[in-house]
């Protein structure tokens, strides 16, 4: 068999004794019960923490400068409950991101999973020499997450974990409510700047001028640039999912060895099948199903 230059880092071999698993640990035992997947990775938990301090910059800007002391009471409650649901939603979508665990087992490259999956002459499997295991098709290994994930996309420092086969609904959401309230509170702020020009600057506050006007123009900026960013990076998820190719495998242009689907099929493939409201939410977990055996053969 001719080995790709995609095949370079790993261990390729069809019997047991040639993957060496003595040389792998055991896998490890289950954690406790509530024990969550977390990296920790400074940049990471750094990035992460702005990213939560930034939404909550803004809502204390859409809350406290703009929207409580507004007298136009219809106009406030509406505002400030489609803000509040879309900052609820991303910041929901940023936790499931960050804590969803989309690594394959570790340590599984033993000679009894090995021989469970009942090679046939011909057929190989991969073993990944860092953290030993046996990769399913499209697995790569991330030097952050120091794991193989499945289908990986990247590893995003602002959600701290790599986007991956599991996870990558909740990414793709995180997005997509960022770039929405990003561009409701531009619009918002147009509408105050409109209205306190009208006025009298001091009643458009409970802040003096100058700290509103500060206030805002910080918000405007913050939104105006991570709703290029936000947009930015939900258009390649979508499009990336649709074509069902990641990110690695397009940048390393690897050769398709799967099955070519609909764009349909893809999308249900990551969000759930079949098309609900679930789609759109960070706690409905997708049914990807179960870990097939043959999809570490090939």
């Amino acid at each position: 068999m001719m080995l790709t230059p995609t095949h370079h880092f790993r261990d390729l071999e069809r019997k047991p004794e040639y993957l060496q698993p003595e040389k792998c640990v055991p896998p490890p035992a289950p954690g406790p019960a509530g024990a969550m997947w977390f990296i920790r990775d400074g940049c990471g938990i750094i990035c992460a923490i702005v990213t939560w301090f930034l939404v909550l910059y803004a809502e204390f800007v859409v809350l406290l400068v703009m929207l409580i002391p507004s007298r136009d009471y219809v106009y406030s409650v509406i505002n400030g409950i489609v803000f509040n649901a879309l900052a609820f939603l991303a910041l929901a979508s940023h936790c499931r991101a960050m804590l969803t665990d989309p690594a394959v087992p570790k340590g599984n490259a033993t000679k009894e999973f090995i021989e469970s999956l009942q090679l046939k002459p011909g057929q190989v499997v991969y073993k990944c020499p860092k953290c030993c295991s046996i990769k399913p098709d499209r697995a790569h290994h991330c030097s952050v997450c120091k794991r193989c994930i499945r289908k990986m996309d990247h590893h995003c420092p602002w959600v701290n974990n790599c986007v991956g086969e599991n996870n990558q609904k909740y990414f793709v959401l995180f997005t997509m409510y960022i770039a929405l309230i990003s561009l409701h509170a531009l619009i918002m702020v147009g509408f105050h700047f409109l209205h306190c020009f009208e006025e009298d600057w001091a009643k458009c506050s409970s802040f003096s001028p100058p700290t509103t006007v500060i206030l805002l123009i910080l918000l405007c900026f913050e939104a105006l640039l991570f709703l290029i960013f936000t947009s930015v990076m939900f258009g390649t998820q979508v499009h990336s999912i649709c074509t069902d190719e990641t990110g690695i495998e397009q940048l390393k242009k690897e050769e398709r060895r799967w099955a070519k689907k609909t764009k349909w099929m893809n999308m249900k493939a990551v969000f759930g099948h079949p098309f609900s409201l679930g789609w759109a939410s960070p706690f409905a977990t997708p049914d990807h199903g179960k870990a097939d055996p043959y999809q570490y053969v090939v």
